[in-house]
């Protein structure tokens, strides 16, 4: 195995000035006291995360920190990986994990909804009539956008079947295992589901809808699924598979059931920069416009991000996630982001929040899959960072 992942790491090295990325062009930089921030205690995040890579929680991060469409903070700290010591830059690209779901399905379905083309309480065998089973006649599209489906949470496609298609086959006839709006169970089975949806209405599979609808338009220079081999020295490694694809994964989807289905999946399987995410977060922020160009009604991303409370007591919004209520350490937001934030986190250790209150959002960027031991730190790391850069706000309401 020793040597697999040694030879893995000299094809990264040799390839290590093969291809330039793209530019990603991110956001206007502007000074932290311009945008209502305390320099010093914003680059306190900064110091803080240092450490944590220190400590082992994991190799290397990127934060970006932006408000009012500008850039406050955008800085990397430590390396690649534990066996590569290059020092991250804030262009490396990330495996985004589960912030696939909402830069791309939940993104495209706003669009979706905009042009009538999808009705968020219409049945989701409307769209997919391969979708069947008990009870799933009753299953909505607001249903799988809050995990309320009624689907179970995983299952290891990857062991069952060999080929994208048999994969979706398998997972449209996968039976319910509550009836539909009755239960939270965070499911990447019906962000799969909502992704064939997407791809019936748009006639693309997803790689080119969302490239075509989402990337190009925001000018997201980087991001994309199956990052091309030439791109790899660019790319934070995530975990050694000894499982299914038995090599270090660089470029290659962390998730073993989107590596099944070609690295291609509405669950899983995006890569990106901080930068590029920067323009995606402040499109958002912006009630669906960037610089000019509008993607998204402002009402649609309104309802989009707003906490629906189904059922009674779920965080979650349309795709995305609200703080906990009541908020505690381990939460993602953190303590000090406000009740009308949204965002989003990926099991590699990314993580996606933005605050409509403050105009603000925080991108942490982590391979945190890649530390030896793998811990859970991440959870404390996230909430740290959203507290330390809400602390550094010198006028919440400048």
């Amino acid at each position: 195995m020793r040597q697999a992942l040694l030879l893995v790491l000299a094809g990264v090295a040799a390839c290590h000035t093969a291809t330039p990325l793209p530019v990603s062009a991110g956001l206007a930089h502007a000074s932290p006291a311009t945008l209502g921030f305390d320099s010093l205690r914003l680059a306190a995040s900064v110091t803080y995360l240092r450490a944590e890579v220190d400590s082992g929680a994991f190799p290397g991060a990127v934060l970006a920190v932006g408000r009012h469409g500008r850039l406050a903070l955008v800085d990397a700290v430590g390396h690649y990986g534990v066996d590569d010591a290059r020092p991250v830059d804030v262009a490396t690209l990330y495996d985004l994990a589960s912030v696939t779901k909402v830069v791309t399905v939940t993104t495209i379905c706003m669009e979706l909804v905009d042009e009538g083309k999808l009705g968020l309480d219409d049945p989701v065998e409307r769209y997919l009539p391969q979708f069947r089973g008990a009870h799933k006649d009753a299953v909505t599209i607001r249903d799988l956008l809050t995990h309320t489906s009624g689907l179970p949470a995983w299952r290891p496609l990857y062991r069952e079947v060999r080929s994208r298609r048999a994969a979706l086959a398998l997972v449209d006839t996968t039976p319910l295992e509550n009836p539909p709006g009755a239960k939270y169970v965070y499911s990447d089975l019906g962000a799969i589901v909502l992704m064939q949806v997407v791809e019936r209405l748009t006639g693309a599979r997803i790689d080119s809808a969302a490239a075509v609808r989402v990337f190009e338009p925001l000018g997201m220079a980087v991001t994309r699924f199956r990052p091309p081999a030439s791109w790899r020295p660019h790319i934070a490694p995530t975990e050694l598979d000894t499982t299914f694809r038995r090599h270090l994964l660089v470029g290659e989807v962390h998730d073993a059931n989107a590596g099944l289905m070609d690295g291609i999946s509405g669950h899983a399987g995006l890569f990106s920069n901080a930068l590029d995410l920067s323009r995606f977060a402040a499109m958002l922020l912006a009630g669906g416009i960037l610089e000019g160009k509008r993607l998204i009604r402002t009402e649609t991303v309104a309802e989009f991000t707003r906490r629906q409370d189904t059922p009674p007591g779920s965080s979650r919004a349309l795709g995305w996630d609200t703080p906990d209520e009541p908020r505690t350490a381990a939460s993602s937001a953190g303590l000090l982001l406000s009740a009308r934030s949204f965002g989003h986190t990926g099991f590699t250790g990314t993580s996606l929040w933005m605050d409509p209150d403050r105009d603000l959002f925080i991108i942490l960027l982590t391979n945190r899959v890649n530390a030896r031991p793998v811990t859970t730190a991440i959870r404390q790391v996230r909430s740290k960072v959203a507290d330390l850069v809400m602390d550094a706000l010198t006028d919440p309401n400048r």
